[in-house]
């Protein structure tokens, strides 16, 4: 560590080079800062550098390297693990870069690396154009593509770093880099799913595809019917087009005015299918399912950047979550699935999530680490609560459900969707067979594994 006097210095001439702001700690808006969406994620960086622009990420990342820090990077602050602060670390904070540029005749967007899927959506929307993004507006676009990225569009259009075309980087000896298909072509290989470890994305280029109508049908049933509707769910995507998604989420019961007021704090099974289309098209498939008993629905068309919202995670709540991608969904899985909500803790925004996979995911390239895709369906244990008290129970029953589905898992995992579970689960989430190459790019772009604070790559 530099010393005491030399690291003065360099933070006082950081304060007046960077074009942003800059925390640390005992200044006045340090707290707010260095909070992100998870509240049970506490960490004291030394400093916060809030850039304004690449020059600004090329000068943070002098100043870290200079005092021997560690750096973190936060886009949206939306990993669970807390991957966006680390104790004692550097915070490249890039919320303030947010800007979306959408070339409508080129079907393509230009992201830069502090902008959220709203940002994203709202940005394209007015073109009747769209790609693969989070199930949350409030998700950072950055890590998101770059650790995978799944969504209520990827059946249709394939998994978000599919539609990757280009992404700016700054790498660990501050220089700025462009990886594509054509440039730095086995940096661009690894961030289809290696996420932070090789620098700080400053702005990603994306493919858009065609999305001029986008439609839903949300039913919430009685639990005890919990297990028919899986089912139907299942037959109604198994024999649908891949413009056809959704998900089934057991939920508390919302005090939202389509809820009739005796369910609202109950344990409810939700079944959402999203559709890339009309109404009438979405009618026609989710038929079978409005057959079924239900206490409320919604059915009908809306934006897509609207749909995006449904599930945003509230800041300032507990979170756990993780994820086991399964090789298929027989009935005694489904049964399986279903008991498994019994235990779920309501009422809290707690969500224990099942979704499809297929489509566009199984068709894309298979060569980028991102191993998960031939998975057919996947379920997502959501834990979300406010009072601490409910710790234990809230993540004994995250991991009491991955303990139960294990006999169907494939054994592979979207890391983008678990904390941190050790080594062994980030080679899942990258896949073993990718591993010595991952990390020779490592060692390529981050010899001392300066940005760490992610679903950590070791270089060799």
């Amino acid at each position: 560590m530099a010393s005491l006097s030399k690291a003065g210095a360099a933070l006082a001439a950081l304060r007046q080079d960077l074009v942003g702001d800059v925390f640390a700690p005992g200044d006045p808006g340090y707290d707010e800062a260095r909070t992100v969406f998870n509240a049970m994620i506490d960490r004291r960086p030394a400093v916060i550098a809030q850039c304004a622009n690449a020059s600004d990420v090329v000068r943070a990342v002098r100043f870290g390297r200079e005092l021997d820090l560690p750096i973190a990077v936060r886009g949206g602050g939306h990993s669970v693990a807390g991957t966006a602060l680390g104790d004692n670390a550097l915070v490249v904070d890039l919320r303030r870069m947010n800007q979306v540029t959408v070339d409508p005749a080129a079907e393509a967007a230009r992201v830069e690396g502090g902008a959220t899927m709203s940002h994203l959506d709202r940005a394209t929307q007015p073109y009747g154009l769209a790609t693969t993004g989070g199930r949350a507006s409030t998700t950072g676009v950055g890590g998101f593509v770059l650790g995978g990225g799944s969504g209520w569009l990827d059946r249709a259009f394939g998994l978000a770093v599919d539609n990757l075309l280009g992404v700016e980087l700054v790498t660990a000896d501050a220089e700025r880099v462009h990886a594509s298909a054509d440039e730095n072509p086995e940096l661009f290989w690894a961030l289809h799913g290696g996420g932070g470890n090789f620098g700080v994305a400053t702005a990603l280029t994306l493919n858009l595809h065609e999305l001029p109508r986008f439609s839903i049908a949300l039913l919430l049933c009685l639990p005890q019917f919990g297990p028919d509707a899986v089912r139907t769910f299942r037959e109604v995507i198994r024999g649908g087009p891949d413009e056809a998604s959704g998900a089934v989420l057991y939920v508390t019961g919302p005090p939202e005015p389509f809820v009739p007021e005796e369910l609202v704090g109950k344990l409810l099974c939700g079944v959402l299918v999203t559709y890339a289309g009309d109404e009438e098209g979405l009618r026609k498939l989710a038929g079978p399912l409005l057959a079924l008993p239900h206490e409320a629905e919604i059915v009908g068309p809306m934006p897509y950047a609207d749909v995006q919202c449904m599930l945003d995670d509230p800041p300032g709540l507990r979170n756990y979550w993780s994820a086991e991608y399964l090789t298929g969904l027989p009935d005694d899985l489904v049964d399986l699935y279903c008991s498994c909500a019994d235990s779920m803790p309501v009422p809290t925004g707690t969500q224990h999530i099942l979704f499809p996979l297929g489509g566009a995911i199984a068709a894309g390239p298979h060569d980028y680490p991102v191993p998960y895709r031939d998975a057919p369906w996947a379920v997502h244990p959501f834990g979300i609560w406010e009072d601490p008290a409910d710790d234990e129970r809230a993540i004994a029953w995250v991991r009491d459900v991955r303990a139960a589905v294990r006999p169907w898992r494939s054994g592979a995992v979207y890391l983008n969707f678990i904390g941190d579970e050790g080594g062994e689960r980030v080679s899942e989430g990258l896949g073993a067979g990718n591993l010595l190459r991952l990390e020779k790019v490592k060692r390529a772009y981050d010899p001392d594994n300066v940005f760490r604070f992610n679903h950590n790559i070791r270089p060799v």
